[in-house]
Parts: C-alpha cells; structure tokens; sequence
C-alpha cells in the first residue's frame, strides 16, 4: 500500500511540477505529414495548413522566438520548411526557435476537406493578401494573422518575444506587402519583424518610379561584379513620373496603393505609409539576382519599377528611406543570385531571422 502511495505522489509532483522543469520536446525537423498541423480560420471549418517544428497547441517554455517562412510561386512549403530548419540548425536556432512554413494552395493543388484555396492568378493574389476563392470572407493576410496569434499565446508559448516573417520572391511579395497592411503589429505583445528576400515587385508608396538611369540602367543592371564592389547597396537612382500608356495599371494594387480591396480596403493611404516606414524590416538582395530568372515578372507594372530583381529592391529602400524617413535593413547578400537556400542559410542573415 505504502509503495503505491509512493507512486501516486511521485506522479502528482511531476504533473504539477511547472512548465519550465518538464523535458524539452523533440523538434519536427522534416516537411511530412508528422510536421504538418491545421490552423482554424474564420471561426472553422476553413482551415490551412502549415508545417512546424513543434505543435502549436502544446505549451512549450523552451520557446522564445519564431520564424514564419513564407514560400515562393511555386506553393511550395515543403521545400521552405526544409530550408527554414536548415538556417535554424546552422544558427544554432532550432531548440529556442519554431519554424513554421504556411501552405497556401491554390485551385490546381489537391486540398483537404475545409482547406481553404487562395486566388494565384490575376491583379491581387495571396501574393498580397487577396481574398480566398473557396472562403470569400478570409484573406491571405487573415491566414498569417491567424498563426501570429497562436504564437503570442503566453498559454502555449510563456517566453515567446519575438516573430519573424520572412519570405523570399513571391514570398518576398507577401510579407513586404504584409508588413505594411496587417492590423496587429503591435497589438499582441510580440515584438514583430519582417524579412523581405528577393521579390519581383513591391508597393509602392508614391506614384513615381525609378528613372532608367543610373543604376536602373537596363544595359548596365544586369552585369553586377562579383567581390566587395558587388556587396555594396547601390544608390544612384532618381525618380519621376511614370508613363501611364505603357502600364495603366502601374499604380494600382498590388504595384501601388490605389484601387485596393479585401482586407486593406479600409486603410488609408496615410495609415500604409507610417507602417511602412516605421515597422522593423530587413531586405534581402542576392548580389547577382539580375537575370530573369525565377518566375521573374516581367509585365509592364513590374518593369516599371526597374530592370532586375537587385535595382527594384534598391531603388524602392532608398526612396522609402528619402521619402517617408524610413530605416530599412538592407543586406546584398554575397554571391547568392535567385535562391533562398543561398539566401536564408549565409551567416549575414542569421541575425535578421533569429534575432536575439
């Protein structure tokens, strides 16, 4: 009797014992089904997938910060959940950090019962937080919303400060124009960044575009060195109004702020711009992404914004940061060209997806 007293006690001291003193759990490292979990939408049933290196149900300490990685056109978070976990080994990251890599299909992918599809053609995609095809009423934007709050549970995660989000080309698209349109910033208790790697268009705050001169040269922009000159953030760019007749819709959402809808349809002009100039961002350009190559874009919008991949990235940083005072991290990321495992896995970075 005595001895299972014993064995009863011992077993309430460990399931009473705080968070903080239960061994840590294993991380998911791999993108199969055992990573994969649901995030309700919506209020359910929609929902969408992600994979994550640890549950996001299970309360867990050991967690302090998170990486959302966004995928690029090709919708595919494998590969990104793949790359993601393999910065954070290389970082030293993967047992204070969860990884998480959204899904978001599109109508040719093969979705799950209540798995919601995002529109993947057309002006305004999941790209930039375009309205559900299946799902009128959630956008793109609603779905990374939704994984935010799950991460600023203090049930689920106590010691939870920080979360980034990053993507890299369509990706980069998603969260450079996430950055500046989503609505809870600063209204969970998480500090959040953002990451932005090698997109083929931005928004643009302003109805100029960069002239083509200087370093918007296209018989020039697309023959970069390699070495420290090629490292170096170029700056020589002017800007001036854009001939509407060869893109009408140049300025028009998600190239520019006009004719907005779905989820950003309600903010101002004025609103957009402060966030972009104020919220944390770092942009990631590979040093020789000048071929268009990629899913490069190459429409009349796009091109407006400059010839390459490299010049529409540093032509946008530094008219925002002359422009509207912003402070944006820029990084030339050395010898990477259209690739987010060069980009995401070179020790420059490290610090700007797994701040400390």
């Amino acid at each position: 009797m005595r001895t299972i007293l014993s064995i009863l006690a011992a077993a309430t001291v460990v399931a009473s014992a705080p968070l903080a003193r239960r061994a840590p759990v294993a991380p998911c490292t791999t993108p199969t089904p055992a990573c994969e979990q649901w995030v309700t939408l919506g209020g359910g049933p929609a929902r969408s997938m992600v994979y994550s290196s640890y549950s996001l149900d299970a309360p867990n300490p050991s967690i302090t910060r998170a990486l959302v990685m966004v995928h690029g056109t090709g919708r595919n978070a494998d590969h990104y959940f793949a790359t993601s976990m393999g910065a954070a080994f290389l970082a030293g990251a993967v047992e204070n950090t969860i990884v998480i890599a959204p899904h978001l299909i599109a109508s040719r992918d093969k979705p799950a019962p209540n798995e919601v599809l995002w529109p993947n053609r057309g002006g305004d995609t999941w790209r930039s937080g375009g309205m559900s095809t299946s799902n009128p009423n959630l956008s793109a934007f609603d779905f990374m919303d939704e994984i935010i709050r799950k991460l600023a549970n203090k049930r689920i995660f106590p010691n939870l400060t920080q979360v980034v989000v990053a993507g890299h080309s369509a990706g980069g698209q998603f969260v450079t124009r996430y950055e500046m349109a989503n609505k809870i910033h600063d209204k969970l208790g998480v500090a959040i960044s953002y990451v932005v790697a090698n997109p083929s268009s931005y928004a643009w705050p302003a109805a100029v575009r960069p002239l083509a001169t200087g370093d918007a040269d296209p018989a020039t922009a697309d023959k970069e060195p390699l070495g420290k000159d090629g490292e170096k953030v170029h700056t020589n760019f002017t800007y001036g109004a854009f001939d509407a007749s060869k893109a009408p819709g140049y300025n028009k959402w998600p190239a520019g702020l006009e004719a907005r809808k779905g989820y950003t349809e309600q903010m101002s002009d004025a609103q957009l711009k402060k966030n972009l100039a104020q919220r944390p961002t770092t942009y990631l350009l590979g040093q020789v992404d000048v071929l268009p190559l990629g899913g490069f874009d190459s429409s009349p919008n796009a091109m407006a914004q400059g010839p390459t991949r490299r010049a529409r990235g540093e032509a946008f940083v530094k008219f925002i940061a002359d422009s509207l005072g912003a402070k944006p991290n820029t990084i030339i990321v050395p010898e990477c060209g259209h690739n987010d495992r060069c980009i995401f896995t070179t020790d420059i970075v490290f610090p700007a997806i797994f701040p400390k």
